[in-house]
């Protein structure tokens, strides 16, 4: 179990108090859908709209540079 998980609403890391996703749990993701990154991009899709309810301030492609951005 993972303590680089969300804390709503600003989205930042319980772990380490980056923006998140941070790197720790970027690399952790990339491990839990490793053969999986369509699996992996639909759910850091979910992740950003929910996301951009919370942090409408924030613009969209900040938002999505930081969500799927790190995908490629």
């Amino acid at each position: 179990m993972t303590t680089h998980g969300p804390v709503l609403p600003l989205w930042s890391c319980g772990g380490c108090g980056a923006p998140w996703p941070c790197g720790t749990r970027r690399r952790e993701l990339r491990a839990e859908f490793v053969g999986a990154r369509v699996s992996l991009a639909l759910y850091m899709g979910a992740q950003l709209v929910r996301a951009s309810a919370d942090l409408h301030w924030v613009p969209g492609g900040v938002l999505h540079r930081r969500f799927l951005g790190w995908l490629r």
